[in-house]
């Protein structure tokens, strides 16, 4: 028990004892026609105190349990009956004996317990005595105002000093300010006051006429008590749900000590209990307790898996457990005063339900962020050096030349480590993996801030160099890149171990340096892979760009000029047509349009022979509008066939920096009169990398339309989450790299399945891309995913033969609908 309890006790008990001897010491003159002796009208009163007390109601509050009796009535008949002297004996006496009754049958208090409560009662009972007879003298007056307002005076100085009392106990034990309990006191318990005045005055005055009246208040006692009870009850219950509602909607959060903390302040403000502890399972097989008691803080550490210990009468244990799985423990211990009761274990079970679900979310979100963390990390990271991957140096690199003026000149290293084939075949992969760390470990040493270093694959490292001094000597930035790629190979073939062997890393640099605003970083990497062969073939460790030994470049001159007599011709560029499929019913769910150049020259060529020349054109906006025009006019070709299926067009991030192409594609769409919900451009992630405002404005043209937008390679990005917060899309495309690895890799198939279910969350549609074999085709159906494409089901075919196709693929989809029964059936 608290000091300041045990302070206040003494203080009472002694308060009471001192008021019980003083008040039978005062004389006093009883009427000589008295019919009562004096002694029994002091047990009278004694039992009067003792029996309103014993009907008492009970309720709990936030700080604890709160009783509700019939004392202000007992005062007011024993004021009428007994000497106001006698008053603090009979009701030391009546109370004493009444709660000592209950202790032992039902509450198990403890001794100091009982006597702060009778004390209390007894102080209370000596100062409304002394208030009553200091406005009039009561003992047997004739009903009158004057006498009803003393004994009111008397039943209100009653309860405000039983209320204060009570409160100062509860704020003193739990550590609250006592307004909290007060105020829950006196609002239990007005309307009972109301009552028990109304009570006692009623009995006065039937005594006063004839005491044969009595016999008929029992009936309407009883339905006064049961009607108090219900009251009691269902503001109980209301405050109750009301509680457990918001307790419950505080579990709601992301993280698991956010819901512990949460259980633990929610449920011991919820069942008033004086201890609740909170014992969550990780993952790791760790266990982790959340402990708060009555003084409001909450503390955690670290502890054994608990035991499956029998609970006491004042405790609750709840198993938190989600279907099969085991998430915790919840523990309540309520005030050894207040038992719980069987209303309060439904509750306490409630509410371990809605926390072991609450601590179920938390973990998987937690485990959802570690996948994503990490299938972001390995989206952009090389798994075995920790440094860039290639798609991440291109987008990133590209953004750095985009951030610097135009003139501002960088440079690009590509390395690549000489006899690394040997090192494989004569001393095993391991020993190459090793080699590959010690490069990329003593690379990332030697880059600057502001510097980019990835590897592109294989045994090829690239170092894009953004900080090259500006003079006004037009070699110097060379000559910078160059000093700077002779110390990295000086570096680099410093002497070291690998696999037990001492070598020397020796490497082969390409060097480019140009302009941040004439190339980007893939035609650099192009320029630099020409420089790296001549190192190579030159017999020298370091060699730097040389655009006349550049073939490719009058060779992309002589593409684009052949490109625009391909687009006048009409017959070069054609259209190859993939479509993607349901994996439940096959159905066709539409169609990719790819372009294939039939060159008079150079026979067959694919994109990847001549979309990156064209996009760095003044061609591209012609070509575009070809490839979109091709692909309308078959799209038309299949509405009057009947076919109702949309066609993707792939579109180039730089094709959204024209705001004229809203308006094209809206001219084209009523040419051909295709409604623009069957039309889906597809573009990249790399779109998302721009701030230029003409993107977000040609993107929303293009969605108020109608038009429908895909986004295509999904997950190689570096930024796939932050792309669709800032870009509305209608469908992902998953992109064929994780497709085809995720049977053996588990990083793959768990990007593939977040992909699929955050497609799944916002709505959208989601396309696998590259299915080659069946078993990809069943890992992709249980994986959630719902339509696909690639050579397992159709490879890309001519316009002329595919709306047969499609049409069979329709058919066989409608055959495979069973009806659930028979027209006419019952």
């Amino acid at each position: 028990m608290p000091t300041g309890v045990l302070l206040l006790t003494f203080a009472v008990g002694v308060t009471a004892l001192l008021a019980a001897v003083l008040g039978l010491t005062v004389t006093v003159s009883l009427p000589p026609d008295d019919p009562l002796p004096a002694s029994a009208r002091f047990g009278v009163a004694v039992a009067a105190f003792a029996v309103a007390h014993l009907a008492r109601l009970r309720f709990r509050t936030a700080s604890g349990m709160v009783s509700i009796t019939w004392g202000e009535a007992a005062l007011i008949v024993c004021l009428y009956l007994v000497p106001a002297g006698w008053l603090p004996a009979a009701a030391l006496l009546g109370t004493g004996a009444a709660w000592t009754a209950m202790s032992l049958l039902a509450d198990r208090r403890p001794a100091l317990e009982l006597i702060r409560i009778t004390g209390s009662l007894t102080a209370a009972t000596a100062l409304a005595a002394a208030v009553a007879s200091a406005l009039g003298r009561p003992m047997l007056a004739a009903p009158t105002p004057e006498l009803a307002l003393a004994l009111i005076a008397g039943s209100v100085t009653y309860l405000l000093t039983t209320a204060w009392l009570g409160g100062a106990t509860l704020a003193l034990r739990h550590g609250v300010p006592i307004g909290l309990p007060l105020l829950a006191a006196l609002r239990g318990k007005l309307l009972m006051f109301v009552g028990n005045v109304a009570v006692g005055l009623v009995v006065v005055t039937l005594l006063e006429l004839d005491v044969r009246w009595l016999l008929l208040l029992p009936p309407p006692l009883w339905l006064l008590q049961q009607t108090y009870r219900h009251r009691l009850r269902a503001d109980q219950e209301r405050r109750t749900w009301r509680a457990f509602a918001e307790a419950t909607a505080a579990l709601n959060q992301l993280d698991e000590r956010g819901v512990a903390i949460a259980a633990v302040s929610g449920a011991l403000a919820l069942f008033g209990a004086e201890l609740v502890e909170v014992d969550v399972a990780r993952g790791d097989g760790r266990w982790r307790r959340y402990r708060g008691d009555n003084g409001g803080q909450v503390r955690d550490r670290e502890v054994a898996s608990p035991a499956r210990t029998e609970p006491s009468e004042q405790e609750l244990i709840r198993p938190l457990t989600v279907g099969s799985v085991e998430v915790g423990q919840l523990r309540v211990h309520f005030p050894r005063s207040a038992p719980p009761s069987t209303r309060e274990r439904d509750a306490v079970a409630a509410f371990g339900d809605a926390l072991a679900a609450a601590l179920h979310d938390a973990a998987t979100h937690r485990e959802l962020r570690l996948v994503t963390a990490r299938s972001s990390y390995e989206a952009v990271h090389d798994q075995l050096t920790g440094l860039l991957n290639r798609a991440a140096m291109l987008t990133k690199g590209d953004q750095a030349l985009r951030q610097r003026a135009h003139d501002h000149p960088v440079a690009l290293l590509l390395l690549d480590i000489n006899q690394f084939k040997e090192v494989n075949d004569t001393l095993g992969h391991a020993a190459g993996d090793q080699l590959l760390r010690l490069a990329g470990n003593r690379l990332a040493a030697l880059a600057r801030p502001g510097d980019l270093l990835g590897r592109l694959g294989g045994d090829e490292f690239a170092l894009l160099l953004t900080a090259v001094p500006l003079v006004d000597d037009r070699a110097a930035p060379l000559t910078y890149a160059l000093r700077q790629a002779r110390e990295i190979t000086e570096r680099l073939a410093a002497p070291t171990e690998v696999a037990g062997v001492r070598m020397s890393v020796e490497v082969s640099v390409g060097v480019v340096v140009a302009e941040a605003g004439t190339a980007d970083l893939t035609e650099l990497l192009r320029r630099a892979d020409i420089a790296m062969y001549q190192a190579k073939e030159g017999g020298g460790s370091v060699a730097a760009y040389d655009s006349s030994r550049d073939a490719a470049s009058t060779d992309h001159l002589a593409l684009l000029a052949e490109l625009r007599e391909a687009l006048a011709a009409d017959d070069q560029l054609v259209l190859a047509l993939q479509p993607a499929v349901d994996l439940a019913t096959g159905a066709p769910t539409g169609v990719e349009a790819l372009i294939r150049w039939r060159h008079p020259r150079r026979g067959w060529l694919g994109p990847a022979d001549f979309i990156r020349p064209v996009e760095n054109s003044e061609q591209l906006g012609c070509f575009t509008r070809y490839v979109l025009d091709k692909a309308l006019a078959v799209a038309a070709e299949w509405a009057r066939a009947g076919l109702d299926l949309p066609i993707s067009v792939n579109l180039s991030a730089r094709s959204l920096l024209d705001p004229r192409l809203p308006a094209e594609i809206g001219e084209a769409l009523r040419r051909h009169q295709v409604p623009p919900r069957r039309l889906v451009l597809e573009i990249t992630e790399t779109v998302v990398m721009s701030e230029l405002e003409v993107i977000d404005e040609v993107l929303a043209t293009l969605r108020s339309m109608g038009v429908q937008l895909a986004v295509d390679d999904f997950g190689t990005g570096f930024s796939s989450l932050t792309f669709l917060t800032r870009i509305a899309v209608d469908e992902l495309k998953v992109d064929r790299s994780f497709v085809i690895r995720m049977a053996d890799s588990p990083e793959a198939a768990a990007i593939v399945r977040t992909t699929v279910g955050l497609a799944h969350e916002l709505g959208l549609r989601v396309v696998a891309e590259g299915v080659e074999t069946a078993e990809q085709r069943t890992a992709l159906a249980e994986l959630g995913c719902t339509a696909a494409q690639g050579y397992h089901f159709f490879k890309p075919m001519p316009a002329d033969k595919i709306g047969a196709v499609l049409g069979s693929l329709m058919d066989a989809a409608r055959r495979n609908v069973y009806p659930l029964r028979a027209d006419g059936a019952s």
